[in-house]
């Protein structure tokens, strides 16, 4: 499937889920390195990260947990702006290592809310892990931990991302075509 119809959109393949998978794997195996010994607890961003996040757990070596909070500020193919928390998080995340997973970063405003709604929490630290990466949309002073891929600014769906809740079970990642 080359092409797909979502709504009133057509998307393009643009990364093919082998390509995803392999990038996933070599994060994951960076990751392991890196928290070794650190008991972290992963943060799932929903509804777009639960594919990344459960394929990113399964490439872990390391114990690790993980929980999810629902964050929303997409409404059809643009941002809000505005975020507010859906669902909130249950574990006591005191002392313990953070991980932010998250389906796509663009202005940064979702996870400077969601560091700042973290650090009331008191935990070791926090990092960010995102699959998706606009670089030249971010807004807000971020630091990156884990990015699967930098991409341009488009309109991307499928791997878990949608457009107004379709298109989350595409296995490749689509870009719109205009």
């Amino acid at each position: 499937m080359d092409t797909v119809k979502i709504k009133d959109k057509s998307f393009r393949v643009s990364i093919p889920e082998a390509e995803i998978k392999q990038h996933v794997k070599a994060l994951a195996e960076q990751m392991s390195k890196d928290l070794e010994g650190k008991n972290p607890i992963f943060l799932g961003v929903l509804n777009g990260s639960f594919i990344f996040a459960a394929d990113l757990m399964r490439e872990m070596t390391v114990p690790c947990e993980i929980s999810f909070v629902k964050l929303a500020s997409y409404q059809g193919t643009t941002s809000t702006g505005k975020v507010r928390e859906v669902l909130g998080i249950n574990e006591n995340l005191s002392g313990r290592t953070v991980v932010i997973v998250e389906d796509i970063v663009e202005s940064g405003q979702t996870m400077k809310q969601m560091i700042e709604s973290l650090g009331t929490r008191n935990p070791e630290s926090v990092r960010i892990c995102t699959l998706f990466f606009k670089p030249e949309k971010l807004k807000e002073d971020l630091d990156l931990d884990y990015v699967a891929f930098r991409i341009p600014d488009d309109f991307i769906v499928g791997y878990g991302l949608d457009y107004d809740g379709l298109g989350r079970e595409l296995k490749d990642v689509y870009t719109i075509v205009e």
